[in-house]
């Protein structure tokens, strides 16, 4: 379970970077797009790291009930 939570964290990631690149491509042209990829890229960067400390916070539930 844990293994499925970090590869959807980089995910988000992925999703941030490619919505970056858009951002570039579409900012001289069509500024109504790139700013939708914009919002696209200021949300998946905020999943990450919510994702990331969720998971974070599971893992030390996880490891804390163990003991």
């Amino acid at each position: 379970m844990i293994r499925i939570l970090k590869y959807t964290e980089y995910v988000y990631l992925a999703i941030a970077l490619i919505s970056l690149f858009e951002i570039s491509r579409f900012w001289d042209t069509n500024r109504d797009r790139a700013f939708l990829f914009i919002f696209f890229a200021a949300v998946s960067l905020g999943m990450f790291f919510f994702r990331r400390n969720y998971r974070r916070r599971f893992e030390k539930h996880k490891d804390s009930n163990k003991s």
